[in-house]
């Protein structure tokens, strides 16, 4: 089950969302789960960033793990939509990609903690990304 807080001004297509997640935790867990997503703007996300991973700059994503289910993970489309132009990719495909990076954090994976870890968890962002044909 999918929870969305849309916090911003960002349009958000739910049905792609729960499709997304739908998609990696079947593939991870064998079953659905419980995510909280939060779209939130620019400051909230910098704060958020700041108190939590002591970094004083925004981010595009979020993971923090719940008590519930898995957790909930914040997204800032601001920052999104910036990465989709830098990237020279669609603004679904980023957040997209973003989104699978915060359930794969949800579910253990954590690509600060090693080279192994970060390769093993970008190729299945990169799978589930590409499963997606977007």
């Amino acid at each position: 089950m999918l929870e969305i807080n849309n916090l911003s001004s960002a349009k958000i297509d739910k049905g792609f969302l729960e499709k997304t997640a739908g998609t990696v935790l079947k593939k991870e867990l064998g079953k659905e789960s419980y995510i909280s997503l939060a779209f939130v703007g620019q400051a909230r996300i910098k704060e958020l960033n700041n108190i939590y991973r002591k970094k004083d700059k925004p981010t595009d994503v979020l993971s923090f793990e719940g008590e519930e289910g898995l957790g909930e993970i914040v997204i800032c489309p601001d920052i999104v939509r910036e990465n989709s132009k830098k990237f020279k990719t669609s603004f679904k495909k980023e957040l997209a990609k973003v989104f699978i990076h915060g359930i794969l954090h949800l579910l253990g994976y954590d690509h600060e903690k090693g080279l192994k870890r970060a390769k093993k968890m970008e190729k299945k962002q990169e799978s589930y990304l590409s499963s997606l044909n977007l």
